[in-house]
């Protein structure tokens, strides 16, 4: 037995007493992706539902939740301590779920209905998601961080890949309401993972090597309600790191407001378009689990962060310039997957690595500040700038230049923070 858990540990370049955390780590992902994936086939055609020329304004609302829910998620943040902080979170969204099935059990076609789902769950996504690489940035180190962080990203994508099969192949039997039950007992389970994890940190001691910090998870976070916003106005890295995500948003809004359309025109069915969106997402994650296990470790240990977070947009890059030349929907789904997959296995991981060597507050509260409220207001902007660039009426190629000049300085921003977090690994 102790023979094999050494041969796993080395296959997933991990130190022995680090495995079973490591495979706990896996296991949360996995809950949270599997059961996110089965609702967005759902979300993706409620905002078809809501009009594909009203995106902009679903964009618009979820960024003014997230200006009015950050703020609110801080203050918990500076009055829970960190062991249980995650708790409270997960647990107000499994009670939104289980709200949410009982509602579309009643009034499954309202269109005000499937706008606020829309808006809800592109707002628990974001914030479930961040406080999930939170943990993992307290729980690992940043060495420890450059040889995990890409198995345990893994197991987002193998349940990327269940989620949207689930919801394709339940969707006609158990309905959307079925579906969001089943993310529910999911989110639970992701709350039981984190609670090992919690205790596997403090089991392991503030003193040993590698500590991440001394900073005891049994005292609240500190700082206010504001502190993510001034922490991040503080700090140029963070504000980088700020920037980097709002270059991220406009690449992938313009080819996410592309596909809205495109799917609208062929597939007017509600449950056909659930399927299509199931599809495309079983491919992407399919592609991103593949890169996870054998090439996104190797990338950061060899080439280092920079080359995770510049790679993928200078492929986006090209592919805008291929898109301007030939506007199809072939080119334009092969752009999107290999953008989607390119952000799973390499920009996601690599950018949480940016986190591992920051104090708490950083890893909490700017970090979340980032990955919401800027985030999203980088969708809102990105949203109404293509609205703008339709209206000049020079179709698919003007976008596709505007999105080529934003991968490019994406792809800049990315090389010199990776190099940063390359260096302050290395020292």
């Amino acid at each position: 037995m102790q023979a094999l858990t050494r041969r796993l540990a080395r296959a997933i370049n991990a130190e022995g007493e680090e495995l079973a955390a490591v495979l706990a780590g896996f296991a949360l992902f996995f809950c949270l992706f599997a059961g996110y994936f089965m609702l967005r086939p759902i979300r993706e055609a409620m905002g078809i539902t809501g009009g594909v020329n009203n995106l902009q304004w679903l964009f618009t609302a979820t960024f003014v939740v997230m200006l009015l829910a950050v703020p609110l998620f801080a203050w918990l943040n500076s009055k829970v301590p960190r062991i249980h902080f995650i708790d409270w979170v997960y647990g107000f969204f499994c009670l939104n779920l289980l709200a949410f099935v009982l509602l579309f059990r009643v009034d499954h076609d309202s269109v005000w209905l499937a706008r606020v789902f829309y808006v809800w769950i592109s707002v628990y996504n974001l914030f479930v998601v961040s406080v999930a690489w939170s943990l993992m940035a307290d729980v690992f180190d940043g060495a420890q961080a450059r040889r995990l962080f890409a198995f345990i990203a893994a197991g987002a994508s193998v349940g990327g890949l269940c989620g949207p099969l689930l919801s394709t192949l339940l969707i006609g039997s158990v309905g959307e309401s079925g579906l969001m039950l089943m993310a529910a007992v999911l989110l639970g389970a992701a709350m039981g993972f984190k609670r090992y994890l919690m205790a596997w940190r403090e089991q392991q001691g503030a003193g040993r090597p590698g500590a991440v910090s001394d900073e005891s998870p049994r005292r609240p976070v500190p700082g206010n309600p504001f502190s993510g916003l001034t922490r991040m106005l503080g700090s140029r890295y963070l504000l980088g790191i700020g920037a980097f995500i709002l270059l991220l948003t406009s690449v992938s809004t313009f080819l996410y407001f592309e596909q809205a359309r495109l799917v609208a025109e062929l597939f007017p069915d509600r449950a056909a378009q659930v399927k299509v969106f199931g599809v495309i997402d079983f491919v992407v994650q399919a592609g991103a689990l593949a890169a996870q296990l054998f090439i996104t470790g190797r990338v950061a240990q060899k080439l280092g962060v920079r080359v995770l977070l510049s790679i993928v947009p200078a492929l986006v890059c090209l592919g805008f310039i291929g898109l301007a030349l030939a506007p199809t929907f072939a080119m334009l789904a092969a752009l999107m997957i290999v953008r989607r997959i390119g952000e799973y296995a390499f920009v996601r991981p690599g950018r949480e690595m940016l986190f591992a060597p920051l104090d708490a507050e950083s890893k909490y509260k700017a970090k979340n500040f980032i990955d919401t409220v800027v985030y999203r207001g980088g969708d809102a902007l990105s949203g109404w700038a293509k609205a703008g660039l339709d209206m000049l009426g020079q179709g698919a190629w003007l976008v596709a230049m505007v999105g080529a000049l934003c991968a490019a300085l994406w792809g800049v921003l990315g090389w010199y923070l990776g190099g940063r977090a390359d260096r302050q690994a290395d020292a």
